[in-house]
């Protein structure tokens, strides 16, 4: 089911308007998880790589085909405080994204599946692992005065050029 979910992102509604940050995160955000009964362990995380991989493609043909002449990026990380994949597409580059907090773009997408994957205990955090006020995966802008949290991985796309460039290292 998670497979099939990922492939649907890619002809779901799709919104690039700089102007408007707020609808495009909420248009274009996407929450993945398990299906009732569905054994995400058992998923390849090639499988699920691969799926992303795809998606990100039909979304960058897509943004050309509307002649989008700004930056857009397709992104995906794991939000361990709900348990789920996320992703996104933003009309902003890699390195401007609208987390709240601190996060590392990244080329491999493998890791950050892997770490879906292996959630045992999706959405629950051990207390020994939490920081104060963290706040890991949140599109929602953190107000100044709060404690940084270490960078988390988000792994980024680009889909606003027509031959992106070679991956992050």
């Amino acid at each position: 089911m998670l497979l099939t979910w990922i492939a649907e992102i890619a002809d779901d509604p799709l919104v690039l308007d700089p102007a408007d940050r707020r609808t495009e995160v909420e248009t274009n955000t996407w929450r993945l998880g398990g299906a009732e009964g569905e054994d995400l362990r058992t998923l390849p995380v090639s499988g699920v790589v691969g799926a992303f991989e795809r998606t990100a493609e039909a979304i960058r043909r897509r943004v050309l085909d509307r002649g989008f002449a700004g930056p857009a990026t397709f992104y995906v990380w794991h939000d361990r405080q709900s348990g789920h994949l996320r992703c996104s597409t933003a009309s902003l580059p890699a390195d401007e994204l609208p987390f709240g907090g601190g996060y590392v773009p990244v080329a491999d997408l493998g890791p950050v599946v892997e770490g879906f994957l292996a959630d045992g205990d999706p959405g629950v955090i051990a207390w020994a692992e939490l920081d104060e006020g963290e706040v890991r995966g949140s599109l929602d802008n953190e107000p100044e005065n709060e404690p940084e949290t270490d960078p988390f991985p988000v792994w980024v796309r680009d889909v606003g050029t027509p031959n992106p460039g070679p991956a992050l290292a």
